[in-house]
């Protein structure tokens, strides 16, 4: 199949974006890497009668550090949660979890911020922001507002997003000297959409858990922290008694689906075996776990 005809423009600022689309006449999208969306028109399963091109916005694209949070524009690509030194040093989970989005031509295009606007539920990213504690920086015709991840996906593609708005950035908490992140995912083949995957952050003092956040993707209708796993491990060190603990506790965390190639029961062992191996890493720091990169 090929896209419906549509109009197409390239906004010159977000000012212009946010006017195109409150003055379009008819449905409208945004498109930046087009990753997703690309493949959506092509298939008419969405048929704007306009499009406009946000990719070249200066106000959505750098990384920096602002205080003690990292600021990351919208427009930065996948590609660059490998490359970045800002990435490396203040938000390593994202750079862990890098490597396992689709293939090198996804990510070259693909943007932080349209990733983040689909919530698709097997997407590595928008799980890592849940485990990030990120904010939403969000523009719109009514002026700008912030969303906390934790809040932002309601359902299967269904985020706090409102007709017409864009994600211009995300805001991360920096990585701090006694915090430790970890990233694995289980897929059939690499590029594939993962059966199951998680990333951890966690504040370790003295070998004893301060803080800890644990996010799946492929696990539920969105992403999904695990705050019943997660009281397991908080007040004390990373046992084979509370990571097993944790581990159970995920039937009250997960709502993993059936599909045609993984069963739901199947989902949430993967997810089990995966939360072991990764507690069991942050444990021991010579199993590989990321920290700051000086």
């Amino acid at each position: 199949m090929k896209a419906r005809a549509f109009r197409y423009v390239r906004a010159a600022s977000l000012d212009d974006a946010l006017s195109a689309y409150a003055g379009a006449d008819g449905e409208c999208s945004y498109i930046a890497g087009g990753q997703s969306l690309v493949p959506a028109l092509a298939l008419r399963l969405q048929a704007p009668d306009l499009l406009i091109d946000i990719s070249r916005l200066p106000e959505m694209t750098g990384i920096s550090l602002e205080g003690d949070t990292l600021r990351v524009g919208a427009l930065t690509r996948h590609s660059e949660m490998l490359s970045s030194p800002e990435i490396a040093r203040h938000a390593p989970l994202l750079k862990a979890a890098a490597p396992f989005v689709a293939h090198p031509a996804i990510r070259n295009k693909g943007t932080f911020g349209g990733t983040i606007a689909l919530a698709d539920p097997a997407a590595e990213f928008p799980a890592m922001c849940l485990a990030l504690d990120a904010e939403f920086e969000i523009a719109g015709v009514e002026g700008q507002r912030t969303s906390p991840a934790n809040g932002f996906f309601h359902g299967l593609f269904d985020t706090d997003l409102q007709p017409g708005e864009i994600i211009t950035a995300i805001r991360i908490p920096g990585f701090g000297p006694n915090d430790r992140c970890v990233f694995h995912e289980f897929a059939r083949r690499r590029g594939d959409y993962a059966m199951a995957g998680a990333g951890i952050q966690a504040t370790l003092i003295d070998e004893q858990v301060e803080s800890i956040k644990i996010a799946f993707l492929s696990a539920g209708p969105t992403p999904m922290r695990a705050p019943h796993a997660e009281a397991q491990l908080t007040g004390g060190p990373l046992s084979g008694e509370r990571i097993e603990a944790a581990q159970h506790a995920l039937a009250e965390d997960l709502e993993p689906e059936d599909n045609d190639d993984t069963s739901a029961a199947m989902r949430m062992h993967l997810a089990r075996v995966l939360l072991g191996r990764l507690l069991t890493r942050l444990a021991h720091p010579e199993h590989g776990q990321e920290r700051r990169q000086q």
